[in-house]
């Protein structure tokens, strides 16, 4: 449910704040006060598309935020989107700049319109002034009946991802065909280049060091001789001292025990050091100077630096586009058994396909006949007299297979007696179109909001100025569909109809004044005393007099 909805230099708001209650929020205000400013401000919280437009004049940014309370689906969406959640609510922002860019927060963090889009069918459905049956196209229609079925697409997109990845396998390889014969000479080459080569993985730096060993060997034997010598071999070596010192040190410990400690320590140093001494002299003799060893090394490298230049860095990436030059000498070599292994492959995703799409299609079918029925009880409940179908026409041809499978959905509708039943767009009253709409959002929404499956049902829906166009014993019936519709879930409205201002739950007054030479629109909560007297105002207009207001008080007594 909206708790809060805050605006700032927003349009001609300076600052306003609305708080909602539960059940139907009406918003009043005579033309042109901004009612529906704060819907649009709403609509942009729920992913909608800014403008630096919407800056109020002077000001370097605009800012709308609102408080909703905190559903299991809201809380999934911010968790998956790393954003914490902060108690029982969801807090949402959006700064728009006078430079038209702008900033988005989540519980006062940073996001992004994407989050703001995924969070808004757990929280509100905004059905804003704008939409029209002429915008409702066929994915819109299909969306509603999905909606209104509880049907599940998930079977159906990942079928048809399944199938459209196995076809676009096959049609690359087929596209392709031409392009790979020509390369089979070049690849062919490059296969025999690297296998006759026969690298093994790190042996370009094994080599390396064997030549720096090779090419200074000299000075490597006389380095590891000379330590040798100054460790063990020569007359005042290492170990002959440490041997001397040792002596002396046995000598002392029979007097003192507290040298048997310092004895020992030496005695371990003389064995490090014979053990030093041995590895450099078996090193030395090790050394092989061998010109022709030294030759055969820096032809190998010679071989493994050429294929470097062609085929990669190191030898290990030498030996991967090795690898897939095979690969791809093997798809042509066994081209025929690659394409009827695709083939079947996208025989079997497309068989997948068509079942979960025909599943699908029987869904819609059988719940086009219960919209159609409910819709039509609903749009004749607001003073209309219509005949109401719902076509599912399944396409099984693969050029309109898509995620939501192949069905074209169309509402068609006869609003005259011996009229033939014609699609929605060709209805040409606006009222007519008000009303129809209306009619549908109420059948889905009173039978989402009953249904036990887990298709999200925002808590809030928001209505602006869908009553436009009738009036009337029509209007009074749109009061009661939304009053129904308020029990089971928060509405808001923006309403020019006294006959529905009647039923608010919570009737808010926009007005538009003027202070200190700038336009500024305010909202304010009504009581029942100012409701009854805001809707006695949109009787008779400006002037309200006390046939009016009795006239209020008697449609609001009626409506409870």
């Amino acid at each position: 449910m909206l708790i809060e909805l805050r605006a700032e230099n927003y349009a001609v708001i300076d600052h306003a704040i609305a708080v909602f209650g539960p059940g139907l929020n009406l918003l009043t205000g005579e033309t042109g006060a901004g009612k529906s400013i704060l819907v649009d401000a709403l609509a942009l919280l729920m992913g909608g598309k800014s403008s630096a437009e919407v800056v109020r004049h002077g000001a370097d940014r605009a800012v709308v935020s609102c408080v909703f309370e905190a559903t299991a689906g809201a809380e999934a969406v911010l968790e998956e989107n790393g954003i914490d959640v902060e108690g029982t609510e969801v807090i949402l922002r959006r700064e728009i700049l006078s430079t038209g860019k702008g900033r988005v927060f989540v519980n006062n963090q940073p996001a992004t319109v994407a989050v703001l889009k995924q969070l808004a069918p757990e929280l509100a459905l905004v059905h804003a002034q704008t939409e029209t049956l002429t915008s409702f196209d066929q994915g819109q229609q299909r969306h509603l009946l999905d909606r209104f079925a509880g049907l599940s697409l998930e079977a159906g997109a990942d079928a048809h991802a399944k199938w459209k990845q196995a076809s676009e396998k096959l049609a690359d390889l087929l596209e392709g065909e031409q392009d790979r014969l020509r390369m089979v000479d070049l690849w062919t080459y490059q296969s025999k280049e690297i296998d006759s080569a026969k690298l093994e993985p790190g042996e370009d730096e094994t080599l390396e060091t064997e030549k720096r060993v090779l090419a200074n060997a000299e000075k490597l034997y006389a380095a590891a001789m000379g330590a040798f010598d100054q460790l063990y071999e020569g007359g005042i070596s290492v170990e002959v001292c440490l041997r001397a010192a040792i002596k002396h040190v046995e000598e002392l410990a029979r007097y003192d025990n507290k040298l048997n400690e310092s004895k020992q320590q030496l005695d371990s140093a003389r064995a490090i050091i014979d053990d030093v001494a041995t590895s450099l002299r078996d090193y030395a003799e090790g050394i092989n100077a061998s010109p022709d060893r030294l030759a055969e090394i820096e032809d190998r490298l010679a071989i493994i630096d050429r294929l470097k230049r062609k085929y990669g860095k190191t030898v290990a990436e030498i030996l991967a586009f090795g690898e897939d030059v095979s690969s791809k000498l093997a798809e042509v070599e066994d081209r025929d058994e690659i394409l009827k292994r695709l083939r079947a492959e996208v025989d079997e995703a497309g068989a997948e396909y068509r079942k979960a799409a025909a599943a699908m299609s029987a869904e819609r079918k059988a719940a086009a006949v219960r919209l159609a029925k409910q819709a039509e009880a609903q749009i004749n409940s607001l003073a209309m007299k219509v005949r109401f179908e719902i076509v599912v026409a399944a396409r099984e041809d693969e050029q309109h297979w898509s995620a939501a499978g192949w069905d074209d959905v169309e509402y068609r509708i006869a609003t005259n007696a011996g009229e033939p039943l014609k699609p929605l767009h060709e209805i040409a009253s606006g009222g007519e179109m008000s009303r129809v709409m209306l009619a549908l959002k109420v059948a889905v929404e009173e039978t989402t909001s009953k249904s036990k499956r887990k298709t999200p049902t925002p808590r809030t829906l928001v209505f602006d100025e869908i009553d436009i166009g009738i009036g009337g014993r029509a209007a009074e019936a749109v009061g009661q569909k939304l009053k129904a519709l308020s029990r089971g879930q928060q509405i808001l409205c923006v309403t020019h109809l006294p006959q529905i201002a009647a039923f608010a739950d919570q009737h808010f007054l926009i007005d538009k004044r003027e202070s200190d030479g700038r336009t500024k629109t305010q909202i304010r909560l009504l009581d029942q005393r100012q409701s009854t007297h805001e809707v006695a105002r949109m009787l008779s207009g400006a002037k309200v007099t006390e046939t009016s207001l009795q006239h209020a008080a008697q449609m609001i007594a009626a409506s409870r």
